[in-house]
Order: C-alpha cells, then structure tokens, then sequence
C-alpha cells in the first residue's frame, strides 16, 4: 500500500486511513452490544403498532456546544475522510452521552456522487445571527414568486450520478476499512415532501397564507407546479437507481427509527428498490393555523401525490395536528403522525389512538433555559406520558437550538427520558 493514494483530485495519507480505520473499530465494537439487537426488534413491534416501552430518539443537537475534551475534534483533511470521521465520532458521542434508544449498526455508507440542478430558485434572504457559531438564524425571506407569471421560475430539476467517482470513494473506503466494519454504497434514504416550508421562503409566508383565501387558484397553481417539480426528482431517484433502504437507523427528518418487518431489507440489491420499498415523509408545518378543511385542499391532496408511493409514510413534524387527524386518515400507509410538543394532547391522544404511532415531542425549550431545572423535564415527561399511556409512542426531541453551552443538560434529559419511558413499559 503506498503512502498517499489519489481519489479525485486530493489524496488520502496513510494517518487518515488510520484515524478512521481506529474509529471504524471502535464503532465496530458498539455495534456488536447485544442492547442494539434488542432495541432493533422494539423499534419493528412498535413500527408494527404494538405496545412496547416508548422508544427515544434525540435529533437536531446543536453540535457547536457539544464538544467536550475534544470527543469531536476532527483530525483528518481529505474532504470525504472527514465525512465519515465525523459519522463515526458523532455515533461514539451519542452512545456514550445521550443513547435513548438508538441503535448502531456494523456498516459504513459509502456516498454518492449525486447532483441537483434543484428548482430553479433559491431563497432571497436576510439573516439575523445571536450566535455565530449555529446554524440556527432569524431569517426574512425576500419575495420572489408574487404572480402566476412567476411560477414559470420553478423548474424541474435534472438529476445526475457520478458513477466513477461514487466508485472511487467505495474503493478508497473498502480499502480503509477492510477486516474492519462493511462498507456499502449509499442512496437517498430521506423522502421527505416539504414543499409547503420551502414554498413560503419564495413567497412571503404572510402573503401566501391570505392568498389562500383571496387567490385560491394562484395558489393551486403554485403548489402544483412545485409539487411536480418534486416528483420529477423524485422519479429521478428511482430511475437512476439511486435509492438506498431507510429501514433502519437511518434519520428522518421527524420520528424515530424505521425498522419493520413490512418494508424490504436494507440489504436488498439497490437495483431492485423500489419507492414502494421505503418510508416517505410529508409536512406542512407553516399551515398551523389553517382549517382542516383548507389543509386539505391546498396541502394534503398534493401531500397525497407523493406518500402514495411509499410503502410506509409519516406524516407531520411540529405542527398542532391533534385537530386534523381526520384528514389524514386518508393517507395511505400512514403508519406515524408528528406534532408539535404545544398540542392539546388530551385531544390528540384520543384522535390518534392506537391506530398509528404517536411521536410525542417534548418541549427543547427546556434546554434553553438561563437555569437548568432537570425536574421540570422529568415532569413533563410523565404528564404527557401519562396522557398518552394508551397510544403507541415515540418520544422524539428535535430542533434543540442551544443547551446553553453546557452539554451536560442534554446528557441529562437523555437519562431522565429513559428513567421515565421506563415506567410506562
């Protein structure tokens, strides 16, 4: 093996092999614990609808806070090595601070070289910034798209594979992690619809909402051109076989884990995947205060275009969705519904059921506190908990903007979530 060994443009050194490869062991390791096979199967019988402990997911952690006697330091160079490396430490971080319920499994993803001419437009912003370090910022969105002369501003996007260089890097992380941990070739695992969070950012969000009522055909044409705009990638995907499984630990985007028995394996040859092999995902977070009835006609009949090509679909991230669940009970293979941790949960509990998996998001406010009270989180907890003792549940805390600098807060909301799910198994 030669010191230095060229992928793309850069090369990779003998010590970045060995950075990574000692990681790769480390996590290796991990995921040999007996803990993540038991996890695996609760996360399939709850993905199933069966009453087991709620499960805990953690996701969207400020990770400029986080670091701690340098657990995340990245020491490679190479821009692929540092991918991977910080994949590897961010999964060490977890599982030593704040595990809730994951599960790590034995297997490195490859990326793909993958590109988007995207839709044509990007957003036209001003950013405010209290910390700048976060990628969590004020924005006001600048309008673009007022009139239907300028819905011809959306465009279909052309997607396209670099097969050699996705080549190249599964050769170069085969080599480096050989007798190590498997390396396999990645995809597009996030099918998530959001058209209605992106449209706003072209629009105005003011402007847009009173337009449902004032041009309601304006905007159907608006949400439809969009809409088409994101099957078209969509369909791309697909084509070009560039797919990968999310039946797994995979993130995404708003619930837990989507291990089940329902979908295929992640082990299926990636050739044969299908949309119908995987989870999809929509939400219309900014209609929180629309009627369920213009929910319907502007957001879920578009919404519905793409779930129905999933085999299994989730719906929602924190919108106040206990008022419309009759609306999406139409939605087909609609296995999981999100909402926002300031629901009436009473009434949410009771519209839900125990017909779909209920992901129950606590408040990340708590985490933001000037002091740390950790028996507000423990109480919290088991009020909602408590509330919803008859449902299938999820615990998901997301969209953490700062603990304050001091990680331990979360370090502790992760032992007290996993205290507290423990008495309602």
């Amino acid at each position: 093996m030669t010191s230095k060994e060229r992928i793309t443009d850069t090369y990779i050194t003998d010590n970045e092999k060995g950075i990574l490869r000692e990681l790769g062991e480390q996590v290796a390791a991990i995921a040999t614990a007996p803990i993540n096979h038991s996890r695996r199967e609760l996360w399939k019988r709850l993905n199933s609808l069966e009453k087991v402990k709620p499960l805990i997911c953690i996701y969207e952690i400020p990770w400029h806070e986080m670091n701690v006697n340098g657990e995340l330091d990245l020491k490679t160079s190479h821009p692929t090595c540092r991918q991977i490396e910080w994949s590897l430490r961010e999964t060490m971080y977890r599982w030593k601070h704040l595990q809730g319920d994951m599960v790590v499994e034995p297997v490195i993803y490859s990326p793909l070289a993958i590109a988007s001419t995207g839709f044509g437009i990007h957003e036209n912003v001003d950013v405010v910034k209290t910390d700048d370090h976060s990628d969590v910022v004020s924005r006001h969105f600048n309008i673009q798209i007022q009139n239907e002369d300028d819905i011809e501003k959306i465009k279909m996007p052309v997607v396209t594979h670099d097969e050699k260089k996705s080549a190249e890097t599964l050769g170069m992380l085969r080599d480096i992690f050989d007798g190590v941990v498997p390396v396999r070739r990645g995809g597009i695992k996030s099918c998530v619809f959001n058209a209605w969070d992106e449209l706003v950012r072209w629009t105005g969000i003011q402007e847009v909402l009173m337009d449902l009522a004032i041009r309601p055909d304006y905007v159907h044409k608006l949400i439809g051109r969009l809409t088409d705009a994101y099957l078209c990638g969509l369909e791309q995907y697909e084509r070009l076989h560039l797919l990968s499984s999310n039946n797994d630990n995979s993130y995404s985007t708003t619930g837990g884990y989507g291990y089940t028995n329902e979908l295929p394996s992640v082990e299926t040859d990636q050739k044969e995947l299908r949309l119908a092999s995987l989870w999809g995902r929509s939400m219309s977070q900014i209609f929180s205060e629309v009627s369920p009835a213009m929910h319907d006609e502007f957001a879920l009949q578009y919404e519905m275009k793409w779930l129905k090509r999933f085999g299994l679909t989730y719906y929602g991230c924190c919108e106040p969705l206990h008022k419309k669940v009759d609306i999406l009970k139409k939605i087909p293979n609609l296995r999981k519904i999100s909402m926002s941790p300031w629901i009436n949960i009473e009434e949410a509990v009771a519209n839900v059921g125990t017909s779909y998996v209920f992901s129950l998001k606590p408040n990340p406010a708590l985490l933001a506190e000037d002091t740390w009270h950790p028996e507000n989180v423990r109480a919290e907890l088991r009020t909602k908990l408590s509330k919803a003792s008859n449902c299938v549940v999820e615990v998901v805390l997301k969209d953490i903007s700062t603990v304050r600098h001091e990680p331990r807060r979360l370090w502790e909301w992760a032992k007290i979530a996993s205290e507290v799910t423990a008495e309602f198994a």
